[in-house]
């Protein structure tokens, strides 16, 4: 074990890497570590930074053991990040290397901030004065320390003031630690003004932070009613007893309003943290977290691996979205795992959203979550009247998909200046290309999908493996010209049949591939707030918590699109996004409307979100969830095995199930080919695990893989333990 003691000879070390335990190294005489110091030690050739980890070290010949090069200054994690990193690689299968390297993705951080060389006034009076000198000294009474460019620019002065000032003595040189990130937040900054049921709300959030022990509470309000300020005063109690909190966001695109909201309320931002920070600022962050400097961090999913000092609650903000499944190296739930991280640091967890998972509503009715429930639009706002519209009824005209009774509603909300919304969850202008001569399809070289056209980019693209190629004139097959033809709409084609339908209104496209990328996406959802737009077309980025103040009209163009496919929560998932995106509607007070174009309208979706019974959803919902014995009933796990040769990837994949223990609580489907059998040129084969609740699936799949056969060649094995895509 490792003793706090300047005298221990060797420490067990966890390096960023495919790691399935600490590796040990010496500690030089005169070094200090103790369980979480962040260290430096090589790796082969490399030097890499590692954690110093809990347990015994392994009996190895001290002369074979290599020695940590260097203690970095910088706090030590504490142990109940560590407990969060090994419950993770458990849970997930993960190597714990590979879960301690997202901890430790800013490794400039690791030193100190150097000091900031500043100039303080002295009793020092200049040779003679000037209006600019007078302004100087006048800024700089107080005794404040200041840089020499802050005060310049502060005094409204050039720096040869301030350089002729300090050498006659007026100034002496002095150092500034680093400016910190972003400011103190002041929890009584802006006191709201609730409503009865947010007013409720919130006492019970602030009782439970108060109470300083975990808990999880499902915040289930339908949209527009007040979440984000209910669970500020969460926030607020946090922050009075001195504690950090983390606001995980699903999506990039908010944070921005998030941000002018939190700024509201608490007078000053809170940090970010997500994939499009610079470096630096993402070092300065990590290290002032660490450091217990920044007391509020809103950001992504990794948010959760910041090193906080004094964490003592979380909020996840729309807890229903799949965008907190990671699926990349590490597989984990944002979601799930910051419940973990509360029940390992004892502090409470709000889970937020409008259209809470099956899982989250189902933990509140068993009692293992509390439940507030916001049932009102703030400021007694009305719902948008929803409504479907029968395709087989009201079909487009020819070569169009949107509805007569849709457009017309469209025009008379352009007549009366207010906005509509037209959401499709589909990029590009068409999911399909072929020749209409020969039956040519554009497929990805390397994956067994579509290429999309994107015709502003004059493109053809693979939304899975990045693959793109321009749009050629002639077939590449039958060398005939002019005969390519687009199959289905896009949110670029629909974009261009409503131009030719009201050519003199403002039209915006929204989606994640808009040139220009997260900069112009958050200026295009300023402008639309503003209402600088007459008509939005969207993707699922504009079912995100947006608040468009003139937004009174919703058009679905393809209701069904979201429930033809075999996934077990294909009902949840459309139910969700539809109840979203129609709830951009109507939130200032406006009448609005809701339209579904649907082929469907009597299917149970489309009859729960027209009618606003959602609680008949959720019933229906869980009923077959229970019946299915699915999650959170029962338990799923996927095994994906891919390859170079589809013959390797099914041979291993059919070795891993003859392998399988066996079991009462556990079975395995398949191996099958995965409904997306090829990307990136790699052969893909999925095994699907299912079991009881209690069942012990994670000792199942390392039973089997353990007798599996061995990796070998291009094979790759991943683990997925709670799978959201069936893909």
């Amino acid at each position: 074990m490792i003793e706090d003691s300047p005298f221990v000879a060797a420490a067990p070390v966890l390096v960023p890497m495919p790691a399935e335990r600490p590796y040990t190294y010496a500690v030089p005489a005169g070094m200090r570590v103790v369980p979480g110091s962040i260290v430096r030690v090589p790796l082969g050739p490399r030097q890499v930074a590692g954690i110093v980890w809990d347990g015994a070290v392994e009996k190895v010949d001290a002369k074979k053991l290599r020695p940590i090069e260097q203690v970095f200054d910088c706090p030590p994690i504490d142990r109940a990040m560590r407990r969060f990193v090994d419950w993770i690689a458990q849970y997930t299968l993960s190597p714990p290397g590979m879960v301690a390297r997202m901890l430790l993705r800013a490794p400039e951080a690791f030193d100190p901030e150097p000091w900031i060389e500043g100039l303080q006034r002295t009793f020092a009076k200049p040779d003679r004065m000037t209006g600019a000198r007078m302004r100087v000294l006048e800024t700089a009474e107080g005794g404040l320390a200041w840089t020499r460019s802050g005060l310049a620019h502060a005094a409204g002065v050039s720096s040869t003031v301030i350089d002729g000032l300090k050498a006659q003595g007026v100034f002496e040189t002095v150092m500034i630690p680093p400016r910190p990130v972003v400011a103190a937040p002041d929890p009584s900054y802006a006191q709201p003004s609730l409503m009865p049921d947010q007013s409720d709300a919130a006492a019970m959030l602030r009782t439970n932070v108060a109470a300083g022990a975990f808990g999880v509470t499902l915040l289930d309000g339908v949209t527009g009613s007040g979440k984000t300020e209910v669970y500020f005063e969460a926030v607020a109690a946090a922050l009075d007893r001195g504690k950090q909190v983390l606001i995980l966001l699903p999506e990039i695109a908010l944070t921005h309003a998030f941000l002018e909201r939190f700024q509201e309320r608490f007078g000053a931002k809170p940090a970010e943290w997500h994939s499009d920070l610079p470096p630096r600022m993402r070092e300065r962050v990590w290290r002032q977290v660490a450091e217990g400097g920044v007391r509020v961090v809103a950001g992504a999913r990794s948010a959760l691996f910041l090193p906080f000092r004094e964490l003592g609650l979380i909020v996840v903000d729309e807890e229903h979205d799949p965008a907190y499944k990671q699926e990349d190296r590490v597989f984990y739930n944002a979601r799930d795992m910051a419940v973990v991280r509360g029940h390992i640091g004892g502090f409470p967890v709000v889970l937020a959203s409008a259209t809470p998972s099956v899982e989250s509503r189902v933990n509140a009715s068993q009692g293992r979550y509390d439940r507030a429930v916001l049932a009102a639009r703030f400021a007694e706002a009305a719902l948008p009247d929803l409504k479907t519209i029968d395709m087989r009824r009201a079909p487009p005209a020819r070569g169009g998909f949107l509805s007569p009774v849709l457009l017309g509603r469209m025009r008379q909300t352009l007549e009366k200046k207010e906005q509509s919304l037209l959401f499709l969850n589909r990029r590009g202008y068409a999911p399909l290309t072929l020749c209409r001569v020969c039956g040519h399809r554009f497929g990805c070289p390397v994956c067994s999908a579509w290429l999309v056209e994107h015709r502003f980019r004059g493109q053809l693209v693979c939304h899975h493996c990045g693959h793109n190629e321009r749009r050629p004139e002639a077939c590449p097959e039958c060398g005939t010209l002019d005969h390519l033809v687009a199959c289905g709409p896009g949110v670029e084609r629909i974009a261009e049949e409503v131009v030719a339908h009201f050519p003199d209104a403002r039209t915006i496209v929204l989606s994640s591939d808009l040139m220009g990328g997260v900069r112009r996406l958050r200026l295009e959802l300023e402008a639309i707030a503003n209402g600088e737009a007459d008509i939005v077309i969207g993707t699922q980025l504009v079912a995100k918590g947006h608040n468009f103040p003139n937004m009174t009209l919703v058009g679905v163009v393809d209701a069904d699109l979201g429930l033809a496919n075999g996934d077990p929560r294909a009902a949840e998932r459309t139910f969700q996004l539809l109840s979203q995106v129609t709830g951009r509607a109507g939130r200032t007070g406006k009448k609005s409307l809701g339209l579904l174009q649907t082929f469907q309208p009597d299917h149970p979706v489309m009859r729960a979100i027209v009618s606003g019974d959602a609680e008949a959803f959720y019933e229906r919902e869980i009923t077959e969830r229970e019946r299915a014995a699915l999650p959170p009933f029962g338990r799923l796990a996927g095994v994906i095995v891919s390859a170079a040769t589809r013959a390797e990837a099914e041979g291993h994949a059919r070795g891993l199930r003859r392998a399988a223990p066996q079991a009462s609580d556990l079975f395995v489907l398949g191996p099958a080919e995965a409904p997306l059998s090829l990307i990136g040129g790699r052969h893909r084969f999925r095994l699907l695990i299912q079991g009881e609740r209690r069942a012990d699936m994670q000792g199942f799949i390392r039973a089997m893989l353990a007798e599996g056969p061995k990796i070998r060649g291009s094979v790759r094995v991943q683990v997925d333990i709670d799978p959201q895509s069936f893909l």
